[in-house]
């Protein structure tokens, strides 16, 4: 073969090879282009009648992406006389996350219709002549004079004047036959996000960090890891707004604050029982907790069963005792003591059982355990999810507002720490100065 040949064949190889890496590069961005291919079904706007389209989610779970496409959707079908108004807690994340971030609207729908951006004058121009200004959360007065079609407005749970700003947008959001705002979010307790949730013409999407099969595995495993279950995962992972109950003996902050990675040498533990009524009842409620050497407690397994027979919670109970050397079981003995004693030594003969009666209401038992958690001795060794919702649902002065119908894991948590901390001691000799 001539060199003339070499070199045609070497050509038209380097033109195919650069050919199908822009096939490649084009094809990629073309189908990353495609959102209704990738979007999960929390992320599609609902259908209906609906005002405000509220989107509260965990971190990761794609929540920019879903209103940097519905705007862009938005202003690419609109004309010259469309206004849409976007608001973040400040200027500066208005522009680096909802316009110029990763997921932001100069990177998401078709490249050759993308807005024009005017940093100068904070507006995004389409082709289509529809027009989007940013705004900030922390200067709602910035609201009141502007109107709109639609509105996204993103982390309006840290707005710094939340309540004022969403309330002069709103009254802003007044052109068209039918404007409409999408609020996405992760959840934290605050009047804004209640007075949403309570609103006829709201609907609400969301969903868990875990849902976005984008996020690198590595990623997920390291935060589900660390955070799970405790009231920072469960609202930033998991998208839950979790509040506190107006006189609850527990609040969701003295818990958080009751959690330790550092666990001492254990001088007792005790594990407690608080029998259902019925197997097909409540639920069993089983929970170790462990004497200190510090003279702490420390609150190591929620083991309860729900809708078991009184063999099977039996069992859960020896093997509870099993696993951490208890050297003792408390049980309620209100339903049927005997039975109770009976059961739990058919499951092993060995299982050092007491009694104990209930002569209060379980909110009375449960007030000198609050108050240990309020001093700062009783301690949880890592998360417990069902247990805190329902210690958190128990209303001082009596009443339950937590989750199911009665209380028993807390309850079995109350008697545990009740045995290990509240019992009588054996007096210390003493010197008494004259």
């Amino acid at each position: 073969m001539s060199q003339v040949s070499v070199a045609l064949a070497e050509a038209g190889n380097a033109f195919y090879d650069n050919w199908l890496v822009k096939l490649k590069k084009d094809l990629r961005a073309a189908l990353a282009s495609c959102w209704p291919m990738w979007a999960h079904e929390g992320q599609r706007a609902p259908k209906g009648n609906w005002r405000v389209w509220l989107m509260m989610a965990g971190r990761g779970y794609g929540k920019t992406r879903a209103g940097a496409e519905w705007v862009s959707e938005i202003a690419r079908a609109g004309n010259e006389e469309t206004r849409i108004a976007l608001v973040a807690a400040t200027m500066d994340e208005a522009r680096s996350v909802m316009v110029e971030g990763e997921s932001g609207i100069l990177s998401v729908g078709p490249v050759y219709d993308r807005p024009h951006w005017e940093p100068s004058r904070a507006r995004l121009v389409w082709r289509s002549g529809a027009q989007a200004l940013l705004f900030s959360g922390a200067n709602p007065d910035g609201l009141r004079g502007p109107q709109h079609h639609f509105a996204w407005c993103d982390e309006v749970a840290k707005w710094s004047f939340a309540s004022a700003a969403w309330d002069n947008l709103n009254m802003a959001l007044r052109l068209g036959g039918q404007p409409r705002a999408l609020v996405t979010t992760t959840p934290r307790a605050m009047d804004l996000l209640r007075r949403m949730l309570a609103g006829r013409d709201v609907v609400v999407t969301g969903g868990r960090t875990t849902d976005n099969l984008s996020l690198p595995p590595s990623f997920v495993s390291a935060v589900t890891a660390t955070y799970a279950g405790t009231r920072l995962g469960r609202q930033e992972l998991d998208g839950e707004l979790i509040d506190d109950i107006d006189g609850a003996l527990w609040t969701r902050a003295m818990i958080e604050g009751a959690r330790v990675a550092d666990v001492p040498d254990f001088a007792r533990v005790v594990v407690a029982v608080d029998p259902p009524a019925s197997a097909t009842g409540d639920a069993c409620g089983i929970v170790a907790v462990a004497l200190g050497r510090d003279g702490h407690g420390y609150v190591i397994e929620d083991a309860s069963v729900a809708g078991a027979s009184p063999e099977r919670w039996a069992s859960a109970v020896a093997a509870c005792a099993e696993r951490h050397g208890a050297d003792r079981i408390v049980a309620e003995a209100n339903n049927g003591g005997d039975m109770v004693t009976a059961v739990l030594r058919a499951a092993d003969q060995r299982l050092p059982v007491r009694l104990v009666h209930a002569s209060h209401g379980k909110s009375a038992r449960a007030e000198p355990v609050a108050a240990l958690y309020e001093r700062g001795r009783v301690h949880h060794i890592r998360a417990f999810p069902a247990l805190e919702d329902e210690l958190c649902g128990m209303v001082r002065g009596g009443g339950y507002e937590g989750p199911g119908n009665s209380p028993d894991r807390a309850d079995a948590c109350v008697w545990a720490l009740t045995e290990l901390m509240l019992g009588k001691r054996r007096a210390e000799p003493s010197v008494r100065g004259l």
